[in-house]
């Protein structure tokens, strides 16, 4: 599970170039949602080979004048609660408002690192100017500025020191969780497939306080599931959803080995859907989709395929992903998608003998070759998996810069099709013989 960093401040102060800056630095090793860079809040970095989340709060206000600053309020406090490091993001040149103020009295309550980052400061009278910020009496000042990137070097050094160490359990069973916006029927699963059989359910005391890891051991099947859904009823607040269940899902779905992303049959796959599927994807996560509601929709002979593609296509290019259609309610296929989620997780854990692989992969390469770039002809000679926590291959050739993307995409198909890795991201890379 990952540490998380919040960027909080008022509107406009420069959160969005800051969270880009710090999630961009993982570009060349990260590609970015595709299509929905314009509403993704959260994000992937690294620093110094430490990796964690960034989230922008600001991406979540509702833009309406009345709302505004209860929204801001609302989100700073959510942040407070679910983040591991607060970044208070002020802006150097307006110095401080109100509601530069009223978040400075939230964060002093809390009991989290809180750093005041202090944008715009382009130059040594801005400096100066930074100075007014102690006067919120949260400690040191980080003058930086988001848009050329100077200072955030400093910031980072001193925010990596209070991480918490994430410490790996040592529990060899699979990890799954259920993922999915609001009122999907999350918690209605895993109360079908728990029952009220509590006594074979048992919450492993000392986990994370921001998850419930229960142990299911029935129906021949034992594995951990990681609810973070309805913890600590929030009274005080009164909560900001999507954003709250966007942390909460950033969380369960580090610690998970396979997630099983559940979405509303009436509503279809929406955009939220795939910024939770391409995260999974992206952190090498199994993944499960189930549709839920399914009892609702009128069917003939070819809905199911319908909805199918429908889905596919918009998951591209990683579509080998299991689809399970149940209802909930009429407990219609549960066990389907348990015995599913933990076939993926096979699939993740999945080594082929390198022997196997040469004897598959090789007359298939020599069929259709890479095509040659600039008269040089490229020749693949060995493959072999790599240890990892998700399948990755190493196909050794002469010439590995000249094999671009649409043949990377042939050979992974091809992989797909010999050996089963459904439901699991696989990471293929040319090196040099």
């Amino acid at each position: 599970m990952s540490n998380i960093i919040a960027i909080v401040g008022r509107p406009n102060v420069g959160k969005s170039t800051l969270f880009n800056r710090l999630t961009e630095s993982r570009k060349a090793i990260v590609d970015d949602f595709s299509g929905v860079t314009r509403d993704r809040h959260y994000g992937s970095a690294e620093w110094t080979d430490k990796q964690f989340t960034v989230i922008d709060t600001g991406g979540y206000v509702a833009n309406s004048e009345d709302l505004f600053e209860a929204a801001i309020r609302e989100q700073v406090v959510i942040a407070i609660e679910e983040a591991t490091v607060l970044l208070f993001m002020v802006d150097v040149v307006t110095g401080i408002t109100d509601l530069d103020d009223e978040i400075a009295q939230l964060l002093r309550r809390s009991n989290k690192p809180v750093f005041i980052v202090v944008n715009k400061v382009d130059n040594t009278q801005l400096q100066n100017d930074a100075s007014v910020f102690y006067g919120f009496g949260l400690g040191e000042i980080y003058p930086i500025s988001s848009m050329t990137g100077s200072g955030t070097g400093d910031l980072l050094d001193d925010v990596i020191k209070h991480f918490e160490d994430i410490v790996e359990e040592e529990n060899t069973l699979p990890k799954l969780t259920i993922v999915g916006r609001p009122n999907v029927g999350k918690s209605s699963l895993i109360n079908a497939l728990i029952g009220r059989e509590r006594n074979i359910v048992t919450p492993i005391a000392g986990t994370t306080r921001d998850s419930i890891h229960i142990h299911y051991n029935q129906f021949g099947h034992e594995f951990m599931f990681i609810d973070t859904a309805g913890l600590r009823k929030k009274t005080k607040v009164k909560e900001n959803i999507e954003f709250y269940s966007v942390m909460r899902t950033i969380k369960a779905l580090e610690e998970a080995d396979v997630v099983i992303l559940m979405i509303d049959a009436m509503e279809g796959l929406e955009s939220q859907d795939v910024n939770i599927f391409h995260l999974a994807e992206k952190n090498k996560k199994g993944i499960v989709i189930l549709v839920n509601k399914w009892d609702l929709v009128e069917k003939d002979s070819k809905t199911t395929k319908i909805f199918e593609d429908q889905i596919r296509t918009k998951l591209q290019p990683f579509t080998d992903v299991p689809i399970v259609f149940t209802s909930v309610i009429n407990k219609q296929r549960i066990h389907q998608a348990i015995e599913t989620a933990l076939e993926v997780h096979k699939n993740r854990g999945k080594k082929v003998p390198t022997s196997k692989l040469n004897d598959v992969m090789l007359p298939i390469i020599e069929k259709y070759p890479p095509p040659a770039l600039k008269g040089k002809y490229i020749k693949i000679k060995y493959i072999t998996q790599i240890n990892g926590t998700s399948p990755m291959f190493a196909f050794f050739c002469n010439l590995p810069q000249y094999i671009k993307e649409p043949y990377k995409r042939f050979i992974e198909n091809k992989l797909r099709e010999n050996f089963d890795f459904s439901g699991s991201p696989i990471q293929i890379y040319f090196r040099q013989k």
